[in-house]
């Protein structure tokens, strides 16, 4: 965490790579919103979805992107270093996700004014996603940058 601080090619990384993921974030909402408000999937089944095709936008764009000079591995050997370290991501956010989802559509339900065109189920959903997201984003950052992407200096 000091060498984000006190590094400026680690602060650039970081920087880059909450790029990436706000990226990702809006292809990982995008995609939920589609499967879950206009196709109807579960919102489980959607929010795993909805990671899974969000990681391959990320994993492209951080190897491109974020870590250009990280070549020592093979493509195939990061991805699949990549897909562990998201897989376990998964793994923190599908219970946070559905730990949130049903009290925050109670809330958005029951105590905060109604919004306009905004109903309480789409409101859980993408708070409680929101917040899986943050939280998966701090464990995807440290764990990739120090396994994943360990090559760079």
């Amino acid at each position: 965490m000091t060498a984000i601080i006190t590094d400026p090619r680690e602060r650039t990384r970081f920087l880059r790579f909450i790029v990436v993921g706000t990226f990702g974030a809006v292809v990982d909402f995008t995609t939920f919103n589609i499967l879950n408000g206009l196709l109807h999937v579960p919102a489980v089944w959607a929010q795993a979805a909805s990671f899974t095709i969000a990681v391959i936008s990320n994993f492209t764009w951080n190897r491109l992107w974020t870590y250009p000079d990280s070549r020592a591995k093979t493509i195939s050997q990061q991805l699949f270093q990549f897909f562990i370290v998201n897989a376990a991501g998964l793994a923190i956010r599908t219970p946070i996700f559905s730990g949130l989802e049903v009290p925050l559509r109670n809330l958005f339900t029951t105590v905060i004014p109604p919004i306009p065109h905004l109903a309480p189920s789409f409101l859980g959903h993408n708070f409680s996603l929101a917040i899986a997201v943050l939280v998966v984003m701090m464990w995807n950052f440290f764990v990739n940058r120090y396994w994943t992407y360990s090559d760079v200096k």
